[in-house]
């Protein structure tokens, strides 16, 4: 998906533009899904692609939307090694906006994973 940054100002708030296209962070237990466990899908905020289903949602406690599974084919990460921290950055494999970073500290039962994600990269559909 091609978008210039001006275009992804245009679109997005100030914050979501920080978060998605900054590789911003959201002030903890401050996003609007981190406490919603409705059923529907969670979206990339940027460009609609559908990231995460309702079912792979849970209380994390971490203060972010966290989700032991993400969507096949929807996301791609790298190596983040930013504020002397080493992590792996998740992005939307369809139009690279940073979403958050995932975590070896998930559900064992559910393969171990916790993708924490913030709520200004995720739009949500109820189904």
């Amino acid at each position: 998906m091609e978008k210039t940054e001006s275009g992804w100002k245009k679109k997005l708030s100030p914050e979501q533009y920080r978060v998605l296209r900054e590789k911003g962070t959201e002030a903890p237990f401050s996003g609007k899904y981190d406490a919603l466990f409705d059923s529907g899908s969670y979206k990339c905020a940027a460009c609609g692609s559908v990231l995460f289903n309702s079912d792979t949602k849970y209380d994390s406690g971490c203060g972010w939307p966290a989700f032991f599974a993400a969507n096949a084919g929807s996301i791609k990460t790298q190596d983040d090694n930013s504020f002397g921290m080493r992590r792996i950055e998740v992005m939307c494999k369809r139009c690279g906006s940073h979403l958050g970073h995932v975590f070896d500290d998930g559900p064992r039962d559910k393969g171990g994973k916790r993708y924490c994600i913030n709520s200004l990269a995720l739009s949500f559909e109820k189904s």
